[in-house]
Protein backbone atom coordinates (compact mmCIF):
# COMPACT_ATOMS: atom_id res chain seq x y z
CA UNK A 1 0.00 0.00 0.00
CA UNK A 2 1.27 3.37 -0.99
CA UNK A 3 2.62 5.13 2.04
CA UNK A 4 0.47 8.61 1.19
CA UNK A 5 -1.62 9.94 3.82
CA UNK A 6 -5.71 9.04 3.27
CA UNK A 7 -8.64 10.47 4.73
CA UNK A 8 -10.86 8.16 6.32
CA UNK A 9 -14.59 8.78 7.58
CA UNK A 10 -16.08 6.95 10.57
CA UNK A 11 -19.62 6.63 10.00
CA UNK A 12 -20.80 6.17 13.44
CA UNK A 13 -24.87 6.16 12.77
CA UNK A 14 -27.92 4.11 13.98
CA UNK A 15 -29.17 4.30 10.85
CA UNK A 16 -27.69 3.34 7.50
CA UNK A 17 -29.71 5.99 5.37
CA UNK A 18 -28.27 8.12 7.29
CA UNK A 19 -24.85 7.17 7.00
CA UNK A 20 -25.35 6.77 3.21
CA UNK A 21 -26.00 10.22 2.59
CA UNK A 22 -22.95 11.40 4.90
CA UNK A 23 -20.93 8.83 2.61
CA UNK A 24 -22.16 10.58 -0.09
CA UNK A 25 -21.02 13.72 1.08
CA UNK A 26 -17.81 12.92 1.90
CA UNK A 27 -17.03 11.48 -1.15
CA UNK A 28 -18.12 14.00 -2.99
CA UNK A 29 -15.39 16.25 -1.07
CA UNK A 30 -13.01 13.95 -1.43
CA UNK A 31 -12.92 10.84 1.35
CA UNK A 32 -10.43 8.14 0.36
CA UNK A 33 -11.89 5.51 3.25
CA UNK A 34 -15.43 4.71 4.41
CA UNK A 35 -15.81 3.47 7.62
CA UNK A 36 -18.89 1.17 8.48
CA UNK A 37 -18.40 2.37 12.55
CA UNK A 38 -19.38 0.17 15.29
CA UNK A 39 -22.66 1.17 15.88
CA UNK A 40 -23.71 1.11 12.41
CA UNK A 41 -22.63 -2.56 12.26
CA UNK A 42 -23.93 -3.18 15.52
CA UNK A 43 -27.39 -1.63 14.29
CA UNK A 44 -27.37 -2.83 10.81
CA UNK A 45 -25.11 -5.83 10.45
CA UNK A 46 -23.06 -6.47 7.73
CA UNK A 47 -25.37 -5.18 5.38
CA UNK A 48 -23.60 -1.57 6.33
CA UNK A 49 -20.53 -3.16 4.55
CA UNK A 50 -22.23 -4.51 1.76
CA UNK A 51 -24.31 -1.35 1.30
CA UNK A 52 -21.20 1.28 1.36
CA UNK A 53 -18.93 -1.46 -0.98
CA UNK A 54 -22.04 -1.35 -3.59
CA UNK A 55 -22.43 2.29 -4.16
CA UNK A 56 -18.54 2.99 -3.85
CA UNK A 57 -16.88 0.43 -5.32
CA UNK A 58 -13.76 1.94 -5.41
CA UNK A 59 -14.04 3.29 -2.02
CA UNK A 60 -11.64 1.36 0.39
CA UNK A 61 -13.83 -0.10 2.67
CA UNK A 62 -13.61 -0.41 6.41
CA UNK A 63 -15.52 -2.75 8.96
CA UNK A 64 -15.10 -1.27 12.63
CA UNK A 65 -15.61 -4.73 14.35
CA UNK A 66 -13.72 -4.02 17.40
CA UNK A 67 -13.50 -7.68 17.24
CA UNK A 68 -12.05 -9.51 20.68
CA UNK A 69 -12.61 -13.27 20.00
CA UNK A 70 -12.99 -15.60 16.82
CA UNK A 71 -11.26 -13.59 14.89
CA UNK A 72 -11.10 -15.36 11.74
CA UNK A 73 -14.79 -15.74 11.34
CA UNK A 74 -15.16 -12.38 11.90
CA UNK A 75 -13.07 -10.89 9.43
CA UNK A 76 -14.27 -13.61 7.01
CA UNK A 77 -17.84 -12.31 7.44
CA UNK A 78 -16.48 -9.14 7.25
CA UNK A 79 -14.30 -9.34 4.16
CA UNK A 80 -17.32 -11.56 2.38
CA UNK A 81 -19.12 -8.39 2.62
CA UNK A 82 -17.46 -6.25 1.14
CA UNK A 83 -14.48 -5.19 3.71
CA UNK A 84 -11.15 -4.10 2.54
CA UNK A 85 -9.81 -3.41 6.11
CA UNK A 86 -11.22 -4.92 9.12
CA UNK A 87 -10.58 -3.56 12.93
CA UNK A 88 -9.72 -5.71 16.04
CA UNK A 89 -8.77 -4.86 19.17
CA UNK A 90 -5.30 -4.61 20.60
CA UNK A 91 -6.44 -5.82 24.15
CA UNK A 92 -7.74 -8.95 22.41
CA UNK A 93 -5.36 -11.61 23.02
CA UNK A 94 -2.31 -12.59 20.50
CA UNK A 95 -4.29 -15.47 19.13
CA UNK A 96 -6.90 -13.88 18.35
CA UNK A 97 -5.01 -11.08 16.67
CA UNK A 98 -3.45 -13.84 14.51
CA UNK A 99 -6.32 -15.78 13.39
CA UNK A 100 -7.98 -12.06 12.73
CA UNK A 101 -4.36 -11.91 9.83
CA UNK A 102 -4.37 -15.08 8.52
CA UNK A 103 -8.09 -14.65 7.56
CA UNK A 104 -7.17 -11.64 6.46
CA UNK A 105 -4.78 -13.30 4.20
CA UNK A 106 -7.31 -15.75 2.97
CA UNK A 107 -10.20 -13.59 2.37
CA UNK A 108 -8.24 -10.73 1.11
CA UNK A 109 -8.75 -8.14 3.80
CA UNK A 110 -6.18 -6.06 5.57
CA UNK A 111 -6.07 -5.69 9.29
CA UNK A 112 -6.25 -2.80 11.64
CA UNK A 113 -5.44 -2.79 15.26
CA UNK A 114 -7.35 -0.42 17.26
CA UNK A 115 -5.72 0.21 20.30
CA UNK A 116 -8.15 1.88 22.24
CA UNK A 117 -7.55 1.51 26.29
CA UNK A 118 -4.31 0.00 25.41
CA UNK A 119 -2.16 1.03 28.69
CA UNK A 120 1.07 0.78 26.86
CA UNK A 121 0.74 1.41 22.89
CA UNK A 122 4.32 1.41 22.66
CA UNK A 123 4.98 -1.76 23.81
CA UNK A 124 1.71 -3.08 21.74
CA UNK A 125 2.80 -1.37 18.59
CA UNK A 126 5.84 -3.13 18.56
CA UNK A 127 4.15 -6.65 19.73
CA UNK A 128 1.48 -6.50 17.01
CA UNK A 129 4.27 -5.08 14.05
CA UNK A 130 5.58 -8.92 14.82
CA UNK A 131 2.24 -10.38 14.68
CA UNK A 132 1.96 -9.15 11.40
CA UNK A 133 -1.24 -6.65 11.44
CA UNK A 134 -1.33 -3.88 8.66
CA UNK A 135 -2.46 -0.77 10.03
CA UNK A 136 -2.02 0.23 13.52
CA UNK A 137 -4.85 2.69 14.91
CA UNK A 138 -3.70 5.23 17.98
CA UNK A 139 -7.39 5.79 19.22
CA UNK A 140 -8.46 7.88 22.16
CA UNK A 141 -12.35 7.20 22.37
CA UNK A 142 -14.91 9.40 22.80
CA UNK A 143 -15.44 9.30 26.24
CA UNK A 144 -11.41 9.78 26.79
CA UNK A 145 -11.92 12.78 24.57
CA UNK A 146 -14.62 14.37 26.95
CA UNK A 147 -11.76 14.38 29.24
CA UNK A 148 -9.26 16.31 27.07
CA UNK A 149 -7.20 13.26 26.41
CA UNK A 150 -5.42 13.77 22.93
CA UNK A 151 -3.61 11.07 20.43
CA UNK A 152 -0.56 12.95 19.03
CA UNK A 153 2.12 12.72 21.41
CA UNK A 154 1.23 8.83 21.69
CA UNK A 155 0.56 8.82 17.82
CA UNK A 156 4.45 10.22 17.55
CA UNK A 157 5.84 7.98 20.06
CA UNK A 158 4.66 4.64 18.04
CA UNK A 159 5.42 6.03 14.63
CA UNK A 160 9.80 6.02 16.31
CA UNK A 161 8.91 2.21 16.63
CA UNK A 162 7.45 0.24 14.07
CA UNK A 163 8.11 0.25 10.40
CA UNK A 164 6.20 -1.85 8.34
CA UNK A 165 2.62 -1.48 9.19
CA UNK A 166 1.07 1.91 8.04
CA UNK A 167 -0.14 4.24 11.39
CA UNK A 168 -3.48 5.74 11.27
CA UNK A 169 -5.22 7.73 14.07
CA UNK A 170 -8.66 8.28 15.27
CA UNK A 171 -9.60 10.72 18.47
CA UNK A 172 -11.72 14.08 17.97
CA UNK A 173 -9.54 15.52 15.04
CA UNK A 174 -10.23 18.08 12.69
CA UNK A 175 -8.76 20.49 9.97
CA UNK A 176 -6.58 21.86 12.58
CA UNK A 177 -5.45 18.94 13.97
CA UNK A 178 -5.27 16.78 10.78
CA UNK A 179 -2.14 18.32 9.39
CA UNK A 180 -0.04 17.65 12.87
CA UNK A 181 -1.09 14.24 13.28
CA UNK A 182 0.38 13.43 9.37
CA UNK A 183 3.85 15.94 10.68
CA UNK A 184 4.03 13.26 13.82
CA UNK A 185 3.98 10.37 11.39
CA UNK A 186 0.17 9.49 10.45
CA UNK A 187 -0.90 7.67 7.17
CA UNK A 188 -4.44 7.71 8.08
CA UNK A 189 -6.55 10.22 9.44
CA UNK A 190 -9.84 8.86 11.08
CA UNK A 191 -12.45 11.47 10.89
CA UNK A 192 -15.79 11.40 12.81
CA UNK A 193 -17.91 14.12 14.46
CA UNK A 194 -15.91 16.94 11.83
CA UNK A 195 -17.33 15.77 8.94
CA UNK A 196 -20.24 13.59 10.15
CA UNK A 197 -22.24 16.24 12.18
CA UNK A 198 -20.85 19.30 10.02
CA UNK A 199 -24.10 20.91 8.06
CA UNK A 200 -22.38 20.24 5.15
CA UNK A 201 -20.06 17.62 5.34
CA UNK A 202 -19.02 17.70 1.83
CA UNK A 203 -17.72 20.97 2.39
CA UNK A 204 -16.34 20.12 5.91
CA UNK A 205 -14.70 17.15 4.00
CA UNK A 206 -12.66 19.46 1.04
CA UNK A 207 -11.34 21.55 4.26
CA UNK A 208 -10.07 18.80 6.05
CA UNK A 209 -8.50 16.95 3.19
CA UNK A 210 -7.01 20.51 2.04
CA UNK A 211 -5.51 21.41 5.33
CA UNK A 212 -3.88 17.59 4.96
CA UNK A 213 -2.29 17.84 1.23
CA UNK A 214 -0.92 21.78 2.29
CA UNK A 215 0.43 20.47 5.69
CA UNK A 216 -1.25 24.15 7.25
CA UNK A 217 -4.03 23.47 9.73
CA UNK A 218 -7.43 25.46 8.99
CA UNK A 219 -8.92 27.22 12.04
CA UNK A 220 -12.10 25.33 13.06
CA UNK A 221 -14.96 27.03 14.79
CA UNK A 222 -16.29 23.91 16.04
CA UNK A 223 -15.37 20.28 16.49
CA UNK A 224 -12.94 20.89 18.79
CA UNK A 225 -12.49 19.07 22.66
CA UNK A 226 -11.77 22.01 25.05
CA UNK A 227 -9.77 22.65 28.33
CA UNK A 228 -10.10 23.99 31.54
CA UNK A 229 -8.84 27.20 30.28
CA UNK A 230 -11.96 27.73 27.93
CA UNK A 231 -14.88 26.42 29.54
CA UNK A 232 -16.58 30.20 30.13
CA UNK A 233 -16.39 30.21 26.34
CA UNK A 234 -17.49 26.75 25.79
CA UNK A 235 -20.59 27.41 28.63
CA UNK A 236 -21.36 30.62 26.52
CA UNK A 237 -21.72 28.85 23.29
CA UNK A 238 -24.47 26.26 24.31
CA UNK A 239 -27.79 26.04 25.91
CA UNK A 240 -29.45 24.42 28.99
CA UNK A 241 -31.08 21.98 27.43
CA UNK A 242 -27.55 21.08 25.43
CA UNK A 243 -25.85 20.76 28.75
CA UNK A 244 -29.11 18.27 30.33
CA UNK A 245 -29.18 16.22 27.05
CA UNK A 246 -24.97 16.04 28.08
CA UNK A 247 -25.87 14.82 31.55
CA UNK A 248 -28.45 12.04 30.74
CA UNK A 249 -31.16 14.67 30.44
CA UNK A 250 -30.39 15.61 34.20
CA UNK A 251 -33.47 18.41 35.18
CA UNK A 252 -32.86 21.98 35.79
CA UNK A 253 -33.15 23.70 39.06
CA UNK A 254 -36.94 22.91 39.96
CA UNK A 255 -39.41 26.34 39.84
CA UNK A 256 -36.17 28.70 39.32
CA UNK A 257 -37.03 31.09 36.33
CA UNK A 258 -35.09 34.06 34.52
CA UNK A 259 -36.70 37.34 35.95
CA UNK A 260 -36.10 38.39 32.37
CA UNK A 261 -36.32 36.95 28.71
CA UNK A 262 -32.89 36.74 26.77
CA UNK A 263 -30.79 36.85 30.00
CA UNK A 264 -27.24 34.15 30.10
CA UNK A 265 -25.72 33.57 32.54
CA UNK A 266 -22.47 31.82 32.99
CA UNK A 267 -19.99 31.55 36.43
CA UNK A 268 -18.53 29.36 39.10
CA UNK A 269 -20.83 29.35 42.21
CA UNK A 270 -20.70 31.56 45.42
CA UNK A 271 -23.23 29.61 47.60
CA UNK A 272 -25.38 31.46 50.67
CA UNK A 273 -27.39 29.78 52.93
CA UNK A 274 -29.96 32.45 54.40
CA UNK A 275 -33.20 32.13 55.97
CA UNK A 276 -36.42 34.08 55.25
CA UNK A 277 -36.17 37.19 54.23
CA UNK A 278 -32.50 37.71 55.81
CA UNK A 279 -30.65 39.18 52.85
CA UNK A 280 -27.34 40.12 55.22
CA UNK A 281 -25.36 37.26 54.25
CA UNK A 282 -27.02 37.64 50.41
CA UNK A 283 -25.19 40.77 50.06
CA UNK A 284 -22.37 40.28 51.86
CA UNK A 285 -21.34 37.59 49.73
CA UNK A 286 -21.27 40.61 46.83
CA UNK A 287 -18.07 41.44 48.99
CA UNK A 288 -16.48 37.51 48.72
CA UNK A 289 -17.35 37.08 45.01
CA UNK A 290 -15.52 38.10 41.87
CA UNK A 291 -15.75 39.06 38.15
CA UNK A 292 -17.74 36.75 36.62
CA UNK A 293 -18.86 34.55 39.52
CA UNK A 294 -22.65 33.43 39.82
CA UNK A 295 -24.15 34.18 43.44
CA UNK A 296 -26.45 31.02 44.38
CA UNK A 297 -28.41 31.57 47.34
CA UNK A 298 -30.73 29.16 49.24
CA UNK A 299 -33.20 31.43 50.80
CA UNK A 300 -35.63 28.38 52.05
CA UNK A 301 -37.82 28.78 49.31
CA UNK A 302 -39.52 31.77 50.93
CA UNK A 303 -41.28 34.30 48.91
CA UNK A 304 -40.19 37.50 51.09
CA UNK A 305 -36.90 39.01 48.72
CA UNK A 306 -33.57 38.68 49.97
CA UNK A 307 -32.28 40.81 46.68
CA UNK A 308 -33.32 43.94 45.14
CA UNK A 309 -32.25 46.82 42.80
CA UNK A 310 -29.42 47.60 45.38
CA UNK A 311 -27.58 44.35 45.43
CA UNK A 312 -28.22 43.85 41.51
CA UNK A 313 -26.56 47.22 41.04
CA UNK A 314 -23.74 46.43 43.40
CA UNK A 315 -23.22 43.01 41.28
CA UNK A 316 -22.91 44.86 38.22
CA UNK A 317 -20.37 47.24 39.53
CA UNK A 318 -18.05 44.19 40.15
CA UNK A 319 -18.65 42.26 36.95
CA UNK A 320 -20.13 39.51 38.47
CA UNK A 321 -22.43 37.44 36.72
CA UNK A 322 -25.56 36.95 37.92
CA UNK A 323 -27.29 35.48 41.02
CA UNK A 324 -29.90 32.49 41.49
CA UNK A 325 -32.25 33.03 44.23
CA UNK A 326 -34.26 30.08 45.95
CA UNK A 327 -36.81 32.92 47.40
CA UNK A 328 -38.19 36.30 46.55
CA UNK A 329 -36.67 39.10 44.38
CA UNK A 330 -37.75 42.16 44.17
CA UNK A 331 -37.57 45.51 41.84
CA UNK A 332 -37.31 43.58 39.23
CA UNK A 333 -38.24 46.65 36.14
CA UNK A 334 -34.42 48.26 37.86
CA UNK A 335 -33.32 44.66 37.58
CA UNK A 336 -34.26 44.23 33.87
CA UNK A 337 -32.83 47.78 33.34
CA UNK A 338 -29.20 47.25 34.76
CA UNK A 339 -29.69 43.67 33.04
CA UNK A 340 -28.14 41.69 35.62
CA UNK A 341 -28.96 38.24 34.78
CA UNK A 342 -31.37 37.26 37.52
CA UNK A 343 -33.12 33.82 38.37
CA UNK A 344 -35.64 33.36 41.22
CA UNK A 345 -38.68 31.05 42.80
CA UNK A 346 -40.80 34.46 43.50
CA UNK A 347 -40.88 37.95 42.31
CA UNK A 348 -42.74 39.95 45.06
CA UNK A 349 -42.77 43.20 46.68
CA UNK A 350 -42.10 43.00 50.09
CA UNK A 351 -38.22 42.26 51.64
CA UNK A 352 -37.16 40.98 55.34
CA UNK A 353 -34.86 42.81 57.39
CA UNK A 354 -30.77 41.61 57.67
CA UNK A 355 -30.44 39.64 60.74
CA UNK A 356 -27.00 38.39 60.29
CA UNK A 357 -27.99 34.94 59.66
CA UNK A 358 -26.78 32.05 57.41
CA UNK A 359 -23.26 31.16 55.85
CA UNK A 360 -21.75 31.78 52.90
CA UNK A 361 -19.56 29.00 50.64
CA UNK A 362 -21.13 25.81 52.17
CA UNK A 363 -22.89 23.45 50.36
CA UNK A 364 -26.36 24.28 49.73
CA UNK A 365 -29.50 22.98 47.82
CA UNK A 366 -31.41 25.63 45.32
CA UNK A 367 -34.63 24.78 43.67
CA UNK A 368 -33.89 20.82 44.64
CA UNK A 369 -30.30 20.78 43.14
CA UNK A 370 -27.33 20.68 45.19
CA UNK A 371 -25.18 23.50 44.60
CA UNK A 372 -20.98 23.10 46.06
CA UNK A 373 -19.02 26.74 45.78
CA UNK A 374 -16.97 26.55 42.54
CA UNK A 375 -20.09 24.41 40.67
CA UNK A 376 -20.52 25.82 37.36
CA UNK A 377 -23.77 27.54 36.80
CA UNK A 378 -25.31 28.29 33.60
CA UNK A 379 -28.78 30.20 33.23
CA UNK A 380 -31.01 31.07 30.16
CA UNK A 381 -34.86 30.98 29.48
CA UNK A 382 -34.94 27.71 29.96
CA UNK A 383 -33.62 27.36 33.45
CA UNK A 384 -30.98 27.16 35.64
CA UNK A 385 -28.37 24.17 35.18
CA UNK A 386 -25.81 22.94 37.88
CA UNK A 387 -22.37 21.39 36.72
CA UNK A 388 -19.98 20.02 39.40
CA UNK A 389 -16.77 21.18 39.23
CA UNK A 390 -15.02 17.84 39.17
CA UNK A 391 -17.06 17.00 35.85
CA UNK A 392 -16.78 20.28 34.09
CA UNK A 393 -14.79 19.56 31.59
CA UNK A 394 -15.98 16.39 30.20
CA UNK A 395 -19.35 18.03 30.65
CA UNK A 396 -18.26 21.24 28.59
CA UNK A 397 -17.06 19.18 25.62
CA UNK A 398 -20.28 16.63 25.92
CA UNK A 399 -22.93 19.88 25.61
CA UNK A 400 -21.10 20.98 22.45
CA UNK A 401 -21.41 17.35 20.83
CA UNK A 402 -24.65 17.49 21.66
CA UNK A 403 -25.29 20.75 20.14
CA UNK A 404 -23.26 20.07 17.07
CA UNK A 405 -24.71 16.88 16.16
CA UNK A 406 -28.53 19.17 16.41
CA UNK A 407 -26.93 21.56 13.86
CA UNK A 408 -26.59 18.59 11.06
CA UNK A 409 -30.43 16.87 12.55
CA UNK A 410 -31.52 20.62 11.78
CA UNK A 411 -29.71 20.78 8.07
CA UNK A 412 -31.25 17.37 7.34
CA UNK A 413 -34.78 18.57 8.15
CA UNK A 414 -34.80 21.45 6.09
CA UNK A 415 -33.54 19.47 3.63
CA UNK A 416 -37.48 18.29 3.63
CA UNK A 417 -37.01 15.26 6.21
CA UNK A 418 -38.49 15.57 9.76
CA UNK A 419 -37.57 14.52 12.80
CA UNK A 420 -39.15 11.46 13.62
CA UNK A 421 -37.72 10.38 10.31
CA UNK A 422 -34.03 11.88 10.44
CA UNK A 423 -34.01 9.57 13.72
CA UNK A 424 -36.05 6.90 12.58
CA UNK A 425 -38.08 7.14 16.22
CA UNK A 426 -40.47 4.10 15.07
CA UNK A 427 -37.52 1.67 14.17
CA UNK A 428 -36.01 2.58 17.86
CA UNK A 429 -39.23 2.60 19.81
CA UNK A 430 -38.74 0.39 22.83
CA UNK A 431 -40.25 -3.33 22.28
CA UNK A 432 -42.22 -4.03 25.56
CA UNK A 433 -43.97 -7.87 26.10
Amino acid sequence: MEKKPKLQVALDFMNLDRAMQIAREAVKGGVDWLEAGTPLIKSEGMNAVRALKKEFPDKTIIADMKIMDVGSVEVEMAAKSGANVVIVLGLSDDSTISEAVAAGRKYGAQIMVDMINVENMIERATQLEHLGVDIICVHVGIDQQMKGVKPLEVTKQVAEVITTPLLAIAGGLNSETAPKAIEVGADIIIIGHAITAAEDAAEATRIIKKAMLSGKPIISKLFKKYDESELYRVFSMVSTPNISDAMHRLPAMSGIRPAWSGSKMVGKAVTVRTYPGDWSKTVEAIDIAGKGDVIVIDAAGAEIAVWGELASWSCKVKEIAGVVIDGGVRDIEDIREIKLPTFARYITSAAGEPKGFGEINIEIECGGVKVAPGDWIIGDDNGVMVIPKAQAQEMANRAMDVLERENRIREEIKRGSTLSKVLQLKKWEKIVG
